[in-house]
């Protein structure tokens, strides 16, 4: 690849001889890179030619980090940001991301976390100008309806969505309640060219069969009882436009039938008439079903989930992406002050922990209702975790959740060793209900991550050391388990 055409980053850093190592070692993996001393000479820098990313320390020689962050904000807010620090605290972290930070890096740091998270910060700038391309031609999108967060999850899912979002492909959006995908339909929507025609959605769960058949195609007068005049369906309605079909999974058979046709012709007969009518509409349906299992299971059409799927995005859950929850909650602690005209309260580190760890079933739905309440709640301007402990409803399924502050000590997270004494002891008494192996070694693994991250006081490369696994490794082990380091620091 020629120079010109390698990713271009900016340093910005008062140690000259990191600013040589970090050079050297992103040149070696093909980026350009231009390295500056000062925050002044790296804004100068920022405004002689065009950056896709930029490394800036927090403490510099002539001032503070997070005022260069504020002033690229300003000048070119589409270059996303990595801070550098050894001074790494969560009040500082959760400062960063509010100021628009992409990333948080904290001294010293490896080589495999630094290069991906810079990778993914120059897709994101590549992805942001393609989009704010897109949004010249189609209006922009409004706050509401962003996907916040900066994991690599949600990045994923937003990278998605914006290829797809130009096309007419049908979407098939999977993923727990509560993780956004109605957001993400509008998204789809909003960023494609129908954003001037409707955007509908309907809910395959919330009707009985011949009225859900009504809702979506149409009906003409005296079709059934009470069908006293000729009524248009959401297909109809939605002409030029995109139809979510929300719960997907939960449609009667008889209308999966018809939804079929829909997709296969785009024609379709309103009930109790035999003529067709023509459509055009983007659909993109969502369910947090699993609708292969539906397949097997004869309770969904193969054929009509092979229509569906043909660009499916997953949404993932809050507790995969637990590294984006000090923004959402920021956000959504700011969008409920300014809906009830209240002040804005400050999380304490304390407060923060205790989101970090809890399991969140409800997922970002459920974190945005919390910081509702909270913000209702709070007795000062500082939310403590006692503001907190009343809106956090307790999980119910064990081994999909993680250990919450103040049940920590609790059986279900039992050390490697008594988990481990446990199943002997079930493997012993034939009085006992042996659970499916699967769910027994998932057990034992969260049990074992549970310890070492406890006897590693929540520093992950200890921990990884302990376990005898790599940090990439070990980092998955935790989002498997939905476990964050945070959690089990001292």
């Amino acid at each position: 690849m020629s120079p010109a055409h390698r990713p271009h980053i900016l340093i910005v850093d008062d140690e000259p001889h990191l600013c040589e190592l970090l050079a050297f070692r992103l040149e070696h993996h093909g980026y350009r890179v231009t390295t500056e001393l000062t925050g002044k000479a790296g804004i100068e820098a920022l405004g002689r030619e065009r950056v896709d990313a930029m490394i800036v320390d927090l403490r510099l020689e002539d001032g503070d980090g997070l005022d260069v962050l504020t002033e690229v904000q300003k000048r070119s807010p589409d270059v996303p940001v990595v801070i550098l620090t050894a001074h790494g605290t969560i009040e500082t972290a959760v400062e960063a991301m509010k100021r628009g930070a992409y990333g948080f890096l904290t001294k010293p740091f490896h080589d495999h976390d630094l290069l991906q998270k810079l990778g993914h910060a120059v897709e994101s700038a590549k992805l942001r100008r393609e989009v704010a391309g897109l949004r010249r031609i189609v209006g922009a999108e409004s706050d509401e309806m962003r996907l916040l967060g900066t994991s690599d999850r949600i990045a994923a899912a937003r990278e998605v969505i914006a290829r797809v979002a130009p096309t007419d492909a049908t979407v098939l959006l999977l993923g727990e309640s509560g993780t956004g995908k109605e957001l993400a339909a509008r998204s789809l929507h909003g960023l494609s060219p129908r954003r001037s025609k409707p955007f509908i959605a309907v809910n395959c769960s919330a009707l009985p069969a011949e009225l859900l058949e009504s809702e979506l195609f149409g009906h003409v007068r005296g079709s059934f009882t009470g069908a006293v005049r000729d009524k248009e369906g959401l297909f109809a309605s939605a002409h030029g436009g995109t139809l979510l079909l929300d719960e997907i999974g939960d449609a009667p058979a008889p209308v999966q039938v018809k939804l079929l046709r829909v997709l296969q012709e785009r024609r379709f007969t309103r009930v109790g008439s035999m003529a067709e009518e023509e459509v055009d509409v983007r659909v993109v349906a969502a369910t947090n079903r699993d609708l292969l299992a539906e397949v097997r299971d004869g309770r969904f059409r193969e054929d009509l989930f092979y229509r569906l799927h043909v660009v499916p995005i997953v949404m993932p859950p809050l507790r995969d992406r637990v590294e984006d929850i000090p923004l959402l909650a920021e956000v959504f602690l700011s969008r409920a002050a300014a809906r009830h005209n209240l002040s804005e309260p400050t999380p304490t580190p304390e407060a923060l922990r205790m989101l970090l760890a809890h399991p969140w079933p409800g997922n970002v739905r459920e974190l945005a209702n919390v910081m509702e309440g909270a913000v209702l709640l709070c007795r000062g301007q500082r939310l403590q975790p006692d503001d907190l402990r009343a809106l956090l409803v307790p999980p119910t399924r064990k081994l999909e959740t993680r250990p919450s502050e103040v049940e920590i000590e609790d059986a279900e997270l039992a050390t490697a060793a008594e988990a481990s004494e446990a199943m002997v002891l079930a493997l012993g008494d034939h009085s006992v209900d042996l659970p499916p192996l699967r769910a027994a070694r998932d057990a034992f693994e969260r049990a074992y991550l549970v310890e070492v991250l406890r006897r590693a006081n929540g520093n992950v490369s200890a921990a990884a050391k302990l376990s005898g696994r790599n940090r990439t490794d070990f980092y998955d082990l935790l989002r498997k388990h939905g476990l964050s380091s945070a959690s089990f620091k001292e």
